[in-house]
């Protein structure tokens, strides 16, 4: 069988139809699933430096006693309680974000895995009766479901301290 140049053309262009399209399709979205993993682990890191810079801010206010488990007996002057606050309306803000941010109903493994990290942040402060007693007025003007969220948290934190 003896082909002329275009007929060669021709089976090649099939060729490339049958296999090549297929794998750059595959390609293409290999590639995309990898930059959405990516971006997800890019706002991770974001939150993660944010929550550091804020636990700087917390060693900075050491006489506030927010890396004791328990507040301090000890009574706060109006200043220190005013920093108190305001260190809770960080904290609250961010994670607000962390949860628009990352938090789905029903979420990947490696999304999940981040989440849970941020879950464990947010039980840690639920823990403190201080930081429970402030969470409604906390929560104003915040999103609706993130506040049901760690409110659910809160009450979950409150029942084990009993």
């Amino acid at each position: 069988m003896d082909w002329s140049p275009l007929e060669w053309l021709e089976a090649l262009s099939y060729l490339v139809t049958v296999i090549g399209l297929p794998f750059a399709i595959a390609a293409f979205l290999w590639e995309q699933r990898k930059e959405r993993q990516n971006e997800e682990e890019e706002i991770y890191q974001r939150l993660s430096d944010e929550y550091a810079e804020f636990l700087k801010t917390v060693l900075q206010h050491a006489d506030l006693g927010l890396m004791r488990p328990q507040p301090s007996a000890v009574a706060l002057t109006d200043e220190q309680k005013e920093r108190l606050q305001i260190m809770f309306e960080l904290l609250v803000a961010i994670f607000e974000r962390a949860y628009l941010l990352v938090y789905e109903d029903h979420m990947k493994r490696q999304t999940q895995r981040l989440w849970m990290s941020w879950e464990d942040y947010m039980r840690d402060w639920c823990r403190r009766a201080d930081f429970r007693e402030r969470l409604p007025q906390l929560l104003e003007g915040e999103d609706r479901d993130f506040g049901a969220h760690i409110t659910r948290i809160a009450a979950e934190e409150a029942a084990k301290a009993r």
